[in-house]
């Protein structure tokens, strides 16, 4: 699902709302998602799961094409933990226990 599939079906599940609005409320749930991150909050939906930064220590690393050592800069990653809901909701659909 891209983004335009998840305005259309948002639009399709709530009939008052148009396909405009469908786009304007993930658009505003995104930027809201990511200036949070930005600000190194974590974010919990109960049910979806939960989005949290994790630190990446310096460190040095091999250029695979080229064999050379490289130096790679800390940096903060997006960590996405799925919750219990949405995890078991995943296994039932592939047909697990």
């Amino acid at each position: 699902m891209n983004r335009s599939d998840m305005y259309e079906a948002l639009a399709a599940r709530h009939p008052h709302l148009s396909v405009t609005d469908a786009e304007m409320a993930v658009k505003t749930l995104q930027e809201a998602l990511t200036e949070a991150l930005i600000a190194g909050q974590r974010i919990e939906i109960r049910g979806f799961g939960s989005f949290a930064l994790h630190e990446r220590r310096a460190r040095r690393a091999r250029n695979p094409r080229t064999g050379e050592w490289v130096d790679v800069p800390p940096k903060r990653a997006v960590h996405f933990k799925p919750g219990k809901a949405l995890r078991e909701a995943v296994d039932r659909q592939r047909g697990r226990p």
